[in-house]
C-alpha cells in the first residue's frame, strides 16, 4: 500500500492543525504549511501525493499556488475557501483544482474527498513507461488521428515524431476524442469519462479542460457542438 503525503496549506494554525488531525487518523503523512511561499519550497524539494489548499493566504495566494503547480504536474489539489461563490469555484477549477470546499467544512467530508481523489489518480496510475523515444508496438495498438498518434497503454501521445507533455487529465480528454472521432460528446458524458461517475463539480471542468488541450496542441480540430457538447473532428486526417 502507498504510504500517501497530503500537505495541507492554510495559514490559519486551527484550521491546519484540525485537517492534519483527521488525516493522520487515516494514516497518511501530513505536512503544515502557513504560506504558499513554503509550499512552493516544499513543491520544489519534496512534493506531497495530493495538496489541500486554503485560497486566502499571505503574499502568493492559493490561485497562484495552484496554477504553479498544475503547469508542472496532475498532482491532486483539493482547494478549500471562506468565499462561497460560484465565481471562486470556476476560477479554481479553470486553474486546474480537482475539487473545492467551502468554510467551515466537515473533516470527515474533506477526509472523504482526499481518499475519492488518491484512488482516482494513484491505485490506477499508468504502467512504468518504456525506454525513451517513441514506444514500441504491444499487445495494444496506438490510436492514430490525423498527425497524432496515442499509447493507451503507456498514456503517451506524440505529435509527429514529438511528444506531447500533457497532465493526466488532458492525456485522457485526448484519448476519448481520439478513439471517437466526428462522434458527439455531451459534457456530462466527458465528465464521467475523465473525472469518474462520482464527480460532483461543475461541467465547466470540461470546457477548461478543452481550453488547455488547444493551448498546448496547435489547430486541434475539437468543436463545440451548440446545445450538447463537443467533438473532435479529424478534418480528413490532416492536423497539422
Amino acid at each position: 500500500m502507498h504510504d500517501y503525503t497530503i500537505a495541507v496549506v492554510d495559514d490559519d494554525p486551527n484550521i491546519r492543525n484540525l485537517v492534519e488531525v483527521y488525516l493522520r487518523k487515516e494514516t497518511y503523512r501530513t505536512v503544515g504549511l502557513a504560506s504558499a511561499e513554503e509550499a512552493w519550497t516544499l513543491w520544489r524539494n519534496a512534493p506531497p501525493d495530493l495538496w489541500v489548499l486554503d485560497i486566502m493566504l499571505p503574499g502568493m495566494d492559493g490561485y497562484e499556488l495552484c496554477r504553479r503547480i498544475r503547469s508542472e504536474a496532475e498532482v491532486p489539489i483539493i482547494m478549500i475557501s471562506a468565499k462561497d461563490n460560484e465565481v471562486d469555484k470556476i476560477l479554481g477549477l479553470e486553474l486546474g483544482s480537482d475539487d473545492y470546499l467551502v468554510k467551515p467544512f466537515s473533516p470527515r467530508e474533506l477526509v472523504a474527498r482526499v481518499k475519492r481523489q488518491l484512488q482516482r489518480w494513484y491505485m490506477l496510475r499508468t504502467p512504468d513507461e518504456s525506454a525513451d523515444g517513441m514506444p514500441q508496438a504491444g499487445a495494444q495498438a496506438a490510436v492514430e488521428v490525423g498527425s497524432l498518434r496515442l499509447f493507451p497503454e503507456e498514456r503517451r501521445a506524440f505529435r509527429g515524431g514529438e511528444e506531447l507533455d500533457l497532465t493526466f487529465k488532458e492525456y485522457a480528454l485526448l484519448q476519448v476524442f481520439a478513439e471517437h472521432p466526428n462522434r458527439a460528446f455531451t459534457r456530462e458524458e466527458l465528465l464521467v469519462l475523465v473525472w469518474g461517475d462520482d464527480y460532483f463539480g461543475s461541467d465547466r471542468a470540461v470546457d477548461h479542460l478543452i481550453k488547455r488541450l488547444r493551448k498546448k496542441i496547435e489547430q486541434l480540430p475539437i468543436e463545440a457542438v451548440w446545445g450538447h457538447g463537443y467533438r473532435l473532428r479529424p478534418d480528413g486526417g490532416d492536423m497539422a
